[in-house]
């Protein structure tokens, strides 16, 4: 939910305190407690007037608890699959929820996909960008991302050119999730967390996802994207310090290495990715052997135990 164009009132202390006496919440307040930045609560106002915040002299926006409840319920409808510009008919005609639904998504994935196919960089960076512009990280992963990397392996199995393909769009997500990891962590301070590709394939586009959905949290994130032997993880954590370490993996790991390879990280640590299912029943004793040990199969997953472990 990072977005460092927001409307701040530090530069009006008066005003500021005066909203706050009032029980108004300047607009970084909402995007903390809601998941959804500035950007796309603007977007949200200026497009479909789904939120109409008060404004202060100035121009600021302000908004008051009804209006965090409805950006909630409008969460509540985008992650059923309703696409934003169809949510104000229904919140405002308090209708129940129908059993199905029209979808902007299915025509974005194809929009996708056809730009993969034809490396249209453009096709793809436009798509994606105004999607950010509209919907949260959390959303946006759910109907959006997370589905088309599942079509794009199933469409890459056996096919010519798949090859060519996957480097065209892993090279992309890399740079284009790199540059907002790269944004994000130069506006925010505090311990990082540091999160490692323990795969020998680069540029896994899910760990590059849950890069982003954590760093949307106002959390810095260091991603190494190789990985570290065992002396060299305690190093990095003896210089940087970060309040968790998260492994990714979409392959097997030695589990019989694991315990030594975290013996010097004293902070929690996270295993995450396929390997978590691929070794299934196999981590019961794994778990037991290191301390602070917690797994995730999928970045959602990663993010909500994050949240539970209150780190961010």
């Amino acid at each position: 939910m990072n977005d460092h164009n927001t409307e701040a009132l530090d530069d009006d202390p008066q005003a500021y305190a005066e909203a706050l006496e009032g029980g108004w919440l300047p607009i970084r307040e909402v995007a903390r407690m809601t998941g959804v930045n500035a950007v796309t609560l603007r977007a949200w106002e200026r497009r479909y007037g789904l939120i109409v915040p008060h404004r202060t002299p100035k121009g600021h926006r302000l908004y008051s608890t009804a209006h965090v409840d409805r950006v909630l319920a409008i969460l509540t409808w985008l992650n059923r699959g309703v696409s934003v510009s169809q949510v104000k008919q229904l919140l405002d005609s308090q209708q129940t929820p129908p059993s199905s639904v029209e979808s902007d998504w299915d025509p974005l994935r194809q929009n996708l996909m056809q730009a993969i196919t034809t490396l249209s960089e453009r096709r793809l960076d436009d798509t994606v960008n105004q999607a950010m512009s509209l919907y949260p990280p959390r959303t946006l992963c759910e109907q959006l991302l997370f589905p088309l990397l599942n079509a794009l392996e199933q469409r890459w199995q056996g096919q010519f050119g798949a090859q060519l393909e996957r480097a065209f769009f892993y090279s992309w997500l890399r740079s284009k999730f790199g540059a907002r990891l790269y944004h994000n962590n130069r506006q925010v301070n505090g311990t990082p967390l540091l999160l490692l590709n323990q795969s020998d394939a680069p540029m896994e586009p899910h760990l590059w996802l849950t890069a982003w959905l954590i760093s949307s949290a106002d959390c810095p994130v260091e991603v190494f994207d190789w990985p570290l032997p065992v002396g060299e993880l305690g190093l990095a954590c003896e210089h940087l310090k970060p309040r968790a370490v998260l492994l990714y993996s979409s392959k097997p790991l030695n589990l019989t290495q694991l315990p030594r390879l975290l013996s010097n990280v004293d902070c929690p640590k996270l295993i995450i990715g396929p390997c978590v299912r691929i070794h299934g029943e196999e981590w019961s004793s794994t778990v037991n052997d290191i301390d602070g040990l917690t797994l995730a199969e999928d970045p959602l997953g990663a993010y909500a135990a994050l949240q539970r472990l209150d780190l961010i």
